[in-house]
């Protein structure tokens, strides 16, 4: 059916999983656009006939999968195929970057179904920001036609460092004046909605996984450009988090590793003017993109400024992608579509003669599918990820 076996999670026949086994079965289901017969879900699931039947009957009742026609299998009888009913449910997605905020709503299968995006407050108060994100938030889920009662929750994707416990964004380095603000507390109480949150570059990756270039991998790290930089890195199917869900950030590959760092070199030597000085994060991606002009009309300080850049990153992905021992890198973020033709020149050759990357096995490297808004629509995974993914937490028994 064109699905990869390592992708699907397997279930277990034991009593009181009925939740983990409902939500692999529906996972397998939405990995395959065409849908799924009853058999094959048996097979690929590990679940017997009669869990997969039940399970089936339970997901039709409460619309989340639909009975999509008839497929035959050699001469036997023809299968009812089953697929996700996309609108069944509905997840909102914020992410705060410090240039810009963006807001998505998805349907079930990662479809964006309604979009915004709007300019971060260059103010030291944080108030007025939040103000900004619940009445923009509102304003979305109205202008989409959304019911409130397919929406599942409210995602928010943060700067890091976060205290995910406690919903707090903690004294973020680009955003000015931010101390500990209970980010998600005060959008659960303005909304009403049930509200996760998660680092973006975490949100990213879980994107990537659920409708993006990871969907057929359990194991990959996405490396997001954005103000800052960050990876996210998925191991057999489960995202890495760390023990504060901190984890991914990448300070050990120096300042210059950020866009902010590409725009001071460009100034001090002369390739920029100092008219292009960052006074802000939305004035540092103006700058880079006037860098990335530049290289692409031949200026050769330019390019050699960003291919020095990849090849930093590079050598970073490489010793990730070893200690994870990953099959797959995946780059995104706001700043990715303006370096992404030089990055995608050298980082896969820096992969394949990695001296650190496994030979046992191909790594490819390769761009977002979800686009630039990647960490918006991560952020709204999160919600469908937490609700519907199969949770091996969910296993444990009181």
């Amino acid at each position: 059916m064109g699905t990869r076996q390592t992708a699907i999670r397997r279930g277990t026949n034991l009593p009181r999983m009925g939740d983990f086994n409902e939500s692999v079965v529906l996972d397998a289901i939405r990995r395959v656009p065409g849908g799924l017969s009853r058999v094959e879900l048996a097979e690929s699931t590990g679940l017997s006939a009669q869990t997969v039947s039940n399970i089936c009957r339970r997901l039709l009742d409460h619309g989340l999968a639909l009975e999509t026609g008839k497929k035959s299998f050699g001469s036997g009888k023809p299968r009812t195929l089953l697929r996700v009913n996309a609108e069944a449910r509905f997840a909102v997605g914020v992410h705060l970057d410090p240039a810009v905020i963006t807001y998505v709503v998805l349907d079930l299968l990662g479809n964006v179904v309604a979009h915004l995006r709007v300019p971060t407050p260059p103010v030291a108060d944080p108030e007025q920001t939040l103000s900004g994100l619940s009445e923009s938030i509102r304003q979305l889920i109205e202008e989409s036609g959304v019911p409130a009662d397919r929406l599942l929750g409210l995602g928010i994707a943060a700067p890091g460092p976060v205290d995910v416990a406690a919903g707090l964004v903690v004294d973020p380095p680009e955003l000015e004046g931010w101390g500990r603000v209970p980010l998600r507390d005060y959008l659960a109480e303005e909304t009403g909605l049930p509200v996760v949150m998660d680092k973006d570059v975490i949100a990213a990756a879980i994107a990537e996984r659920w409708a993006g270039a990871a969907a057929h991998s359990g194991n990959f790290l996405f490396f997001y450009l954005g103000t800052g930089s960050g990876m996210g890195l998925v191991v057999e199917d489960t995202v890495l988090r760390g023990v504060s869900g901190n984890a991914g950030e990448v300070g050990g590959l120096g300042a210059a590793c950020t866009t902010r760092g590409m725009v001071d070199e460009a100034i001090h030597l002369g390739v920029l003017s100092h008219d292009f000085t960052p006074i802000g994060p939305r004035d540092a991606e103006r700058s880079l993109a006037e860098l990335c002009r530049l290289a692409a009309e031949g200026n050769a300080t330019a390019g050699d400024i960003i291919d020095r850049q990849a090849v930093r990153v590079g050598r970073g992905v490489c010793a990730a992608a070893t200690l994870v021992d990953a099959e797959l890198i995946v780059f995104g973020g706001p700043i990715w579509p303006h370096v992404a033709d030089r990055f995608l020149r050298i980082v896969p050759a820096l992969v394949e003669k990695s001296p650190f990357v496994k030979s046992l096995h191909p790594t490819r490297v390769t761009s977002t599918e979800v686009g630039d808004d990647v960490g918006a629509v991560g952020a709204a995974c999160l919600v469908l990820d937490r609700t519907l993914s199969a949770q091996p937490q969910s296993l444990l028994l009181a």
